[in-house]
């Protein structure tokens, strides 16, 4: 969470093929004299193929999968009903607007998101030093607290960006500009959540190795 900010891993760890296919799906149809919105519509089978193959492989009912799904209907629907390309557009604020919302709905849960979405993608045994962090040292408690609480507001932030892009824009440029915004927001985030997590920590006299909290004079 403190280290130093890594750009190309955080670049790495994006879906790029879901990030990049429909793009250059959109664009290739767009120079071939394609329709806005089936352009559009064409591109935005790709990302809900691959959410269908993730539940079939998966071999479960995946909330996260669901709920990408249902927000692509819900636009595709809802193009249909207007017959404007823009309304699928709006796709990706849907998206993060929900995700803003649930970010900070889990400020008044047990524990925030942060801590939660560092435990899913840790071994058992960094489980269990996380788990320890979080019960010996409120410094850390409050650090997840409060970059929760960052992660939500720049998610909602986001979500009002991308709407005002998606209807204020020229259709054909929104989709790159759409990507744009994520990879932006997330190297933003990853970064800040970096530089304020080892300030923080150092100012409670405390350090990040690893995964493991250190008092300073361990250091």
């Amino acid at each position: 969470m403190t280290g130093k900010p890594d750009v190309r891993g955080s670049l790495r760890r994006l879906p790029l093929l879901e990030l990049l296919a429909p793009l250059v799906l959109f664009y290739g149809l767009r120079w071939l004299g394609v329709d806005q919105f089936v352009a559009l519509l064409a591109g935005s089978v790709i990302p809900a193929v691959g959410a269908v193959r993730g539940l079939i492989a998966e071999r479960r009912i995946s909330g996260v999968r669901l709920f990408v799904l249902g927000t692509m209907a819900v636009t595709v629907a809802g193009s249909f009903v207007t017959g404007s390309p823009r309304a699928l557009l709006l796709r990706g604020a849907v998206l993060t607007v929900a995700l803003g919302f649930f970010l900070l709905a889990t400020l008044f849960f047990r524990r925030p998101f942060l801590y939660e979405a560092a435990r899913v993608v840790f071994d058992e045994e960094k489980q269990r030093v996380w788990e320890r962090n979080w019960d010996d040292f409120p410094p850390f408690r409050q650090l997840l607290w409060r970059i929760s609480l960052i992660w939500g507001i720049a998610c909602l932030a986001d979500a009002a960006i991308r709407v005002a892009v998606a209807l204020l824009l020229p259709v054909d440029i929104v989709p790159v500009l759409d990507d744009g915004l994520l990879v932006v927001t997330l190297l933003t985030l990853v970064v800040v959540q970096r530089l304020y997590g080892r300030s923080f920590l150092r100012r409670n006299g405390l350090r990040l190795d690893g995964v493991r909290i250190l008092p300073l004079a361990e250091a």
